[in-house]
């Protein structure tokens, strides 16, 4: 299921809050072991998540509301073991779409979990490929690895920008804008596309109360080239939502652009000029079908 353009993180040992995330407008919900929960009470967010989506989103129940993720913690730590049996006994038995996997800088040990999972849905009976993977590119070594970890299989049908990891490691603090951020930010998009992959999203924003800031850092992911981003709280769900939508000037835009387009073809004209003085070809053609598309709008009648 599609992880739309909000991806709403809640922590796995707080039933309460995984049932409000659940009843939310959020387009997907990441339940969390890992940075969300102190070390202390990992073995009770694996049991309380278990419990609380067995009630939640049982296999039968209607299929509605966000999509389910579970985030693991790292690969290469002990706790991933145990989370991986929680997973495992969770299928069968609720609706899970997939896991988000911090710390992603190996194509090898995505592929080692992918058998994982294989094994794991032929025990319980399930689909193979039920669980998608959603990679967090969170460490220069993430980054400059993002070309091998978005193409590492099927299962992999999205990136996540780890926008606080990183920049702490590189030793920068996280602007509205994101520009000390852009060289990463935007080879992680490149390696998204040339994978074919068309979840591409960013980090959070961390300042709550902050709703200008968090629009105008959405506005400038999404200028990006990402699709949706990560939230915190249920109420940057809507205003990440709208800012991620097309807007009225450009949908204005791109009927004209088609409208041009299907006048030239049916007059067997070439180039196409539209009425700003700008030419039209076919890339144009295409950003404009895909906007139409992406607002639900029929593109194949759309007149000015």
């Amino acid at each position: 299921m599609d992880v739309g353009r909000t991806l709403l993180f809640v922590p796995g040992d707080r039933p309460d809050r995984i049932a409000k995330a659940l009843a939310s407008e959020a387009d997907a919900v990441a339940v969390d072991f890992e940075d969300a929960v102190g070390e202390a009470a990992k073995d009770s967010a694996r049991a309380l998540t278990t419990e609380a989506l067995a009630r939640l989103v049982p296999i039968g129940s209607p299929r509605s509301g966000p999509a389910v993720h579970v985030r693991i913690n790292a690969l290469e730590t002990p706790e991933a073991e145990a989370d991986l049996a929680a997973v495992s006994s969770l299928l069968g038995t609720v609706r899970l779409d997939g896991l988000i996997v911090p710390k992603a800088d190996s194509v090898g040990r995505l592929a080692a979990l992918d058998g994982r999972l294989t094994s794991a849905e032929e025990a319980a009976g399930t689909e193979h490929g039920q669980l998608s993977l959603l990679p967090v590119v969170e460490s220069a070594a993430g980054v400059l690895a993002s070309a091998g970890v978005a193409a590492a299989g099927p299962r992999v049908r999205g990136v996540l920008f780890g926008t606080l990891d990183l920049a702490a490691e590189l030793g920068v603090r996280p602007s509205v804008e994101g520009r000390e951020l852009l060289h990463a930010r935007s080879q992680l998009v490149l390696a998204a596309r040339a994978a074919g992959l068309s979840w591409i999203l960013d980090g959070p924003y961390a300042a709550l109360d902050d709703e200008d800031g968090l629009v105008r850092s959405t506005l400038a992911g999404r200028e990006l080239g990402f699709t949706g981003r990560v939230v915190l709280h249920p109420r940057q769900v809507a205003p990440v939502r709208k800012a991620f939508a097309p807007t009225e000037t450009e949908l204005a835009h791109a009927r004209e652009v088609l409208a041009a387009y299907h006048d030239a073809s049916e007059r067997g004209v070439g180039a196409v000029r539209l009425s700003d003085g700008s030419f039209v070809d076919r890339p144009v053609v295409a950003r404009a079908k895909a906007l139409l598309r992406e607002a639900g709008q029929d593109d194949g009648e759309a007149r000015p």
